[in-house]
């Protein structure tokens, strides 16, 4: 005879799962949506009880990845990696990035597009600093190329120097050049739009002194994401 189901209360302590008891004895925890269907009395089978753990397993990952999500957007390798952290098996893990997506909580190219967005608005980069970033997330080249298509590096950099100014004005021609040139660098932007943007910058705050010479000696910028 299958073991009945002899009562199922609240956890004290997580009151979003329930203790299940069979033949009067403590089973196992199961979460309130996978519960929802057991009542006292009903009898289950080794099956029953083998679905009930697996659907609460892949219910379990499903409500980490929320959490995991409640903080700020996320890429869907990002999330992979997180519950792969927690040891969750892959076939839960791909369980609920279906989910997520079928639901609108996780979708690369709208993850890509506002972490541009919102690198532009508050710390602005080059394409090449932003791709490299958005590697490290995960996401296919597809949706960085789509991300990136419209970024405007000339008016960011300028953006970008603009916020760095007021640690650089009072410096002489050579010194103002290649600490700037330098920050414009880390940030991912090309020789040929730092070299624009130091002219523009130079002129606008010292008007009346002779055109700015190229900077000769920027660094050269790698495709690492900036970390200042």
């Amino acid at each position: 005879m299958a073991p009945k189901i002899t009562a199922i209360t609240a956890q004290k302590r997580h009151p979003q799962r329930v203790n299940i008891y069979l033949d009067g004895e403590f089973a196992f925890g199961l979460a309130r949506i996978v519960a929802a269907w057991l009542q006292v009395g009903q009898e289950l089978t080794p099956e029953d009880i083998a679905r009930l753990r697996e659907a609460d397993a892949q219910e379990q990952a499903y409500q980490r990845a929320l959490r995991y999500l409640s903080y700020r957007a996320r890429s869907e390798t990002e999330i992979r990696r997180y519950l792969q952290k927690h040891n969750t098996a892959p076939h839960h893990i791909e369980a609920v990035l279906t989910r997520l997506r079928d639901l609108g909580l996780v979708n690369d190219a709208q993850f890509a597009a506002a972490w541009v967005e919102n690198r532009n608005t508050f710390r602005p980069r080059g394409r090449r600093a932003l791709r490299a970033e958005l590697r490290q997330k995960g996401l296919s080249e597809d949706a960085i190329a789509q991300a990136l298509e419209d970024l405007d590096e000339a008016q960011l950099a300028y953006q970008a120097a603009q916020k760095r100014l007021r640690r650089y004005r009072d410096l002489p021609w050579p010194t103002f050049r290649q600490r700037l040139g330098a920050y414009l660098a880390r940030r991912g932007f090309p020789y040929d739009v730092i070299t624009a943007t130091l002219a523009r910058v130079w002129q606008e705050i010292h008007p009346d002194s002779p055109s700015a010479t190229p900077p000769e000696d920027i660094p050269d910028n790698e495709e690492t994401p900036c970390t200042d």
